[in-house]
């Protein structure tokens, strides 16, 4: 009546088969990309570690505030110097290569950010 000869091999192969990504690769996810920063580099607008994990929901922000509310009031001050709230007159003043920057992190980490279906790419 039951096939257990053939049900336990079965879902024994499925198992496998679903699991062979992650006995495969043992959780390597590959070298950490290490972007190009400005050889002038200083300071950003944010610690290191909060534009690595927070740069999105900084620009996104700003976005609505200067899109949705018409306010492009300067956003963020450190030291004397003033951060005007903009992706191409603030971040690519610094990070003038877009390849070198923003694609190696953003190709690591397998997403495709919407910056540039309204703003126009910097020529490399």
């Amino acid at each position: 009546m039951y096939d257990g000869g053939k049900i336990i091999p079965g879902l024994i192969i499925f198992v496998l088969f679903i699991t062979f990504p992650i006995w495969y690769n043992r959780g390597n996810a590959g070298t950490v990309p290490q972007p190009e920063l400005p050889k002038n580099y200083k300071q950003c607008v944010l610690p290191d570690a909060d534009m690595r994990a927070e740069h999105m929901q900084l620009l996104n922000r700003w976005r609505d505030q200067v899109l949705r509310t018409g306010d492009r009031s300067f956003d963020v001050k450190i030291g004397d110097t003033m951060y005007q709230k903009s992706l191409m007159n603030t971040c690519m003043q610094c990070h003038t290569s877009k390849k070198k920057f923003c694609d190696r992190c953003h190709t690591y980490a397998s997403v495709k950010p919407y910056c540039w279906d309204c703003h126009v790419a910097p020529v490399e």
